[in-house]
């Protein structure tokens, strides 16, 4: 059944008078009675009743015209998403994200996109930096925000303005209510590290930031997750450093100590976002927009 055929229906069910509907229809009446006719043909129901004097519906008429008026609604509303997606107003997006990125550069991120783009939806997916490159070469996800400098080949990236380490201590720690302190003053510490193989950037900056501080860390524990270190730090497992956002936690237990600056002590964890161009499309780059713009990248 042609579509057009229901929208002559409707506007002559809604008139009521050949003349009018087809003057709404800028079409002449002949058209329109034949379009009426093989619509009846078609369903093989008199759709209306007409004379010289006046044009009604009849009983299937009258049901038809409430069908029918929900299948034009429908082909517009649909008409509607496909532009909509086609032109970035509205889609769906899996996006990943590093535990810090969580207390870092998403939350900015994800509020101005929601001003700007409210009906695109975007399901975040935590996973470690290896973990979504690999997802988003595969397809499964559309973009991640991640701890890296440089990609893995094939994808593209936007740099994140970069976080700072800090120390961070047990809240009974000596030293845990300086102001600031000397990276060589931990050197006898127990280091609680990050495992490397989940995000190489982080691993590699803590230990090229006590390696230029002269220290060898004996290490305790290998975990996954900023958080988990955080945890053991709490419970008096070893040390740590830390990017400065993951103060935003809110962890009890632990307190966090900027380092001095000299001697090659500060170190900075790098951020990015991530995507497979051959992944591009108007949502995403509405996504990536936000990203780039003022401040969307700005450290947490």
């Amino acid at each position: 059944m042609k579509t057009h055929l229901l929208r002559y229906f409707v506007v002559l069910a809604e008139e009521l008078h050949f003349g009018r509907a087809a003057q709404r229809l800028a079409i002449t009446q002949p058209p329109l009675s034949v379009a009426i006719k093989s619509l009846e043909e078609d369903l093989g129901v008199r759709l209306l009743e007409r004379d010289a004097k006046q044009v009604r519906l009849t009983d299937a008429g009258a049901a038809f015209l409430i069908e029918a008026r929900q299948v034009l609604s429908q082909i517009q509303r649909a008409a509607d998403v496909a532009r909509n997606v086609a032109q970035g107003r509205q889609g769906q997006l899996d996006i990943g994200v590093t535990g810090s990125m969580i207390y870092r550069d998403l939350p900015h991120v994800m509020q101005a996109f929601a001003q700007q783009r409210p009906d695109i939806d975007i399901t975040l997916h935590e996973m470690s930096t290896t973990e979504q490159q690999a997802a988003i070469l595969r397809g499964q996800l559309q973009g991640g925000f991640v701890n890296i400098i440089t990609p893995a080949p094939g994808l593209e990236l936007w740099p994140l303005a970069p976080d700072t380490l800090v120390c961070c201590l047990p809240e009974n720690h000596p030293q845990a209510q300086q102001t600031s302190l000397d990276l060589r003053s931990l050197a006898h510490e127990r280091f609680v590290m990050f495992v490397r193989d989940v995000s190489p950037a982080n691993y590699d900056n803590v230990i090229a930031c006590l390696h230029n501080a002269g220290i060898h860390p004996r290490t305790s524990h290998a975990v996954r997750q900023w958080l988990a270190v955080i945890s053991l730090v709490a419970i008096g497992q070893g040390v740590a450093l830390v990017p400065s956002c993951m103060q935003r936690a809110g962890m009890a237990g632990v307190r966090y100590v900027p380092l001095h600056s000299n001697h090659g002590q500060t170190a900075l964890t790098a951020g990015a976002f991530v995507w497979h161009p051959q992944s591009r499309s108007a949502a995403l780059d509405a996504l990536i927009e936000v990203i780039k713009a003022p401040r969307a990248g700005a450290p947490g």
